[in-house]
């Protein structure tokens, strides 16, 4: 069996002086001083971080080689010549392999100069390689609104009155550190990990416990890249981001939970009995290398993890064969492990979506349906509603001078704010620059008694709070504009704040989070990304402590802080799927992804089209399936299940290269396309269908397969909802079952209405319904040409 640790290989690059070489380091590590510099061979060239690709047909002879580390070892050996003024600087340069991957892909990772790549290249067993990548990091009543705890969506009792809590299902989560000791991460009254858990936690025995059964980090690509990152003494560090995340998938109950006393209540992860292994992948302020992320998955993997969840992704849209999202993606699913991404936060422009791949869960953000309540009011008695996390119990000395920064509006120049004597005045302030928790202490320094943030235009009416060194009140753009209109037209202008505490169920909510990325799918336009949205706005959830805000000396440190991104969706949706995972233990990730997406709610609290931050019912491309239902996902009556194997005739079908699909679902055996009928992408038995009408005689049609797992006999009978521009014709029209893990089989053939070609796209749903089951699937038929911001509109 292979070594399941990522070996540092120690002498890999000794290329034609072998002997010399270990002689070498030898010295090295006995007697450093005693070293002469010998003459330096052929690496003087500048040393890159590449993943190197092996071309699948070839394994290692396991006669020859004790594990796959020694076997890559040897193929990197075969063109490195290590120089030895090198060794002489850092007897670390020895090591130029990196990683050794066992399962996410056949390759490894190493430095290389150009020169030695150029040699690899001409190697028979040589694919490709990929140079560094960097990749980028994309709660007290969520678990209320969502229906774990009782009421709200779904109705009745909660999923958590059923004695379901996650209990003996292990997340994996890949972020950028963990505080381990933060009150989320307790273990009391937690049973201790299955005993598949085959990971290890490199803290220290008192800080690991049966919440956090693992805890590991991964620098050795990163650190190369990035001066003075350095392999941490304990294993990880105590970020923000991945505390914040892995609190929100399965953080335990902690009671009096609050930011500055908002959202004041108990804190829960989705499922709050689930244990959590960390990897750490990303570093602040650094990103997140791909080398990295593939470790940590080929690791997870093997630890035994039931659920992945990473919020993280990379903006360029990347071949499924050289991401690493995608390539452990789908290690993950052949080894029964469901895997959940953030859809990205450079919305709401189209086709910025990232982690595009099928086998994937891609989740969008929304809003929730709390509010963090403040008003702005001005000296005539108009009152403008905003939001804020002051403490709720702040009072402003009655109505203060009113001003604005006369630079730039951005509030950024602490001299010109000076000179325009802004002590003791309310000031308002535009978005951009710094953020505005850096001008809040920035303005305190000077005697600013309070802040107005104006929000971007495109962000419409969602705010999304921040704690603030001084008072702050966050408007929306419109409200904004209607201070700068006092502020323009009254001599004397005053204002006080008012601040309301959190209001609950506000109306048209869940909406689009206007940050959440749109799709369409620009790796695969035939399947529908996001597959859904989960609540990713104003997130409450666990931090080592809140940045950019001074406390008191004597005062506790507060360990909770909102947070909003994709990033804060992708583990609600990990922790419902671990959930599901309790409640269905035999589920394959396609079925749970598959009771997910068929029973998204496409409504609002007030029964409407969920809407986006322009007011207009949000485009699948922004919703995909819909927000998440976590009760109704529990049981969803019909489900459509896939192999990891049914992925690959589809990848042929988009053209990629024997080379390339052999790489993307190793170590599975390498395949021939030619040999195989590939599978056009609207035919993947997907919940979503897409549809796309380019060329005459504009129709497809779409073939589907859908197991029961609802009621053993029951009769399930189409409705179609389409706009009249196109035709939709459902055959069979009724799927009669008469066991459990029955398979039925139905066609939907999507027609241009006049048979010319559409000006734009077209949505719709169809429905299989059956009792107390309604599956639903959204249409989306287009053209396939990218859409523009305007296109995304619905007519």
């Amino acid at each position: 069996m292979d070594n399941p640790i990522h070996s540092r290989c120690t002498l890999p690059c000794l290329g034609l002086h072998a002997a010399a070489a270990v002689l070498l380091l030898l010295l090295l590590l006995l007697s450093p001083a005693a070293v002469t510099p010998v003459a330096s061979h052929n690496d003087h060239g500048e040393h890159k971080n590449y993943l190197v690709i092996v071309r699948s047909k070839y394994e290692y002879d396991k006669n020859v080689h004790k594990n796959v580390s020694s076997w890559h070892a040897s193929l990197l050996s075969s063109v490195c010549d290590t120089a030895k003024e090198a060794l002489e600087a850092d007897p670390s340069a020895m090591t130029r392999l990196i990683y050794s991957y066992r399962s996410v892909v056949n390759g490894f990772a190493a430095r290389m100069t150009p020169e030695e790549l150029d040699k690899m290249s001409k190697m028979e067993w040589f694919d490709r390689a990929l140079p560094e990548q960097t990749f980028q990091l994309l709660t007290t009543h969520t678990p209320e609104m969502l229906g774990l705890m009782g009421g709200r969506r779904g109705g009745g009792g909660g999923l958590w009155n059923t004695s379901n809590m996650g209990e003996g299902v292990i997340i994996g989560i890949l972020d950028d550190g963990i505080y381990a000791g933060h009150p989320s991460f307790d273990g009391a009254g937690m049973q201790p990990p299955p005993p598949k858990w085959k990971g290890r936690c490199d803290f220290n025995k008192t800080v690991c416990n049966n919440k956090l059964i693992g805890a590991r980090s991964y620098f050795e690509s990163a650190k190369w890249k990035w001066k003075g990152l350095r392999d941490p003494v304990l294993p990880i560090n105590e970020g923000q981001h991945g505390t914040h995340t892995s609190s929100t998938a399965a953080g335990a109950f902690v009671p009096n939970a609050s930011v500055f006393g908002n959202g004041l209540g108990t804190a829960t992860g989705m499922a709050p009995r689930a244990h959590i292994a960390f990897y750490q992948v990303c570093y602040q302020d650094k990103g997140c290398d791909r080398d990295d992320i593939l470790a940590a998955v080929d690791d997870a993997i093997e630890d035994g993890v039931d659920i992945l969840s990473l919020s993280l992704g990379h903006e360029d849209a990347i071949d499924f064969s050289d991401d690493p999202v995608s390539l452990g993606g789908y290690t993950a699913v052949l080894n029964g492990v469901f895997i959940c991404a953030a859809a990205g936060n450079t919305g709401p422009a189209p086709a910025t979506l990232v982690n595009e791949s099928p086998w994937l869960l891609t989740v969008g953000a929304s809003t929730t349906d709390r509010r963090f309540l403040a008003s702005v009011k001005l000296g005539d008695n108009v009152e403008l509603d905003g939001e804020s996390l002051s403490d709720p119990n702040t009072t402003m000395d009655g109505l203060l001078p009113l001003v604005h920064d006369m630079s730039d509006g951005q509030c950024l120049n602490e001299n010109v704010l000076k000179a325009e004597n802004v002590t003791g005045k309310i000031i308002l302030c535009e978005a951009g620059g710094d953020a505005s928790t850096a001008k809040a202490r920035m303005l305190k320094s000077i005697g600013v008694a309070g802040m107005i943030v104006v929000t971007p235009e495109v962000f419409g009416p969602v705010v999304i709070p921040r704690p603030h060194a001084i008072p702050t009140v966050q408007v929306p753009n419109e409200a904004g504009q209607k201070i700068k209109a006092y502020l323009t037209k009254t001599r004397g202008a005053t204002a006080t704040f008012v601040f309301k505490g959190a209001a609950l169920n506000t109306p048209k909510s869940p909406m689009v989070a206007p940050f959440s990325s749109r799709g369409p799918n620009r790796r695969s336009r035939g399947i529908l990304k996001p597959d859904l949205i989960g609540p990713g706005v104003n997130i409450l959830a666990g931090v080592p402590s809140i940045e950019d805000v001074d406390q008191l000396r004597d005062a506790p440190v507060p360990r909770f802080d909102i947070k909003s991104g994709t990033s804060m969706a992708a583990p609600h949706l990990s922790g419902i799927a671990a959930l599901i995972k309790h409640a269905h233990p035999t589920w394959s990730p396609a079925v749970i992804k598959s009771a997910l997406m068929t029973t998204a709610e496409p409504t609002d609290n007030l029964r409407k089209p969920i809407l986006d931050v322009d007011g207009e019912p949000a485009t699948l491309l922004a919703l995909g399936a819909g927000h998440v239902n976590p009760k109704k996902a529990m049981d969803p009556g019909l489900v459509y299940n896939m192999t990891a194997k049914g992925y690959v005739p589809y990848l042929c079908g988009l053209n990629y290269t024997d080379d390339k699909v052999s790489t993307i679902i190793y170590p599975e055996p390498p395949v021939s396309c030619a040999k195989l009928s590939k599978l056009e992408q609207d035919d993947l038995n997907y919940p979503s269908i897409t549809a796309i009408l380019d060329q005459p005689p504009f129709t497809a049609t779409a073939n589907r397969s859908v197991t029961n797992v609802g009621a053993a006999s029951s009769t399930y009978t189409v409705e179609v909802n389409v706009p009249e521009s196109v035709t939709v014709e459902v055959n069979p029209t009724k799927l009669t079952f008469k066991a459990l893990e029955e398979v039925l089989n139905y066609s939907v053939t999507i027609k241009s209405a006049n048979g010319r070609a559409l000006t734009g796209p077209v949505e719709g749903e169809i429905k299989w319904v059956s009792g107390k089951y309604v599956v639903r699937s959204p249409i989306l038929v287009t053209t396939g040409a990218l859409p523009s911001a305007a296109a995304t509109r619905k007519p």
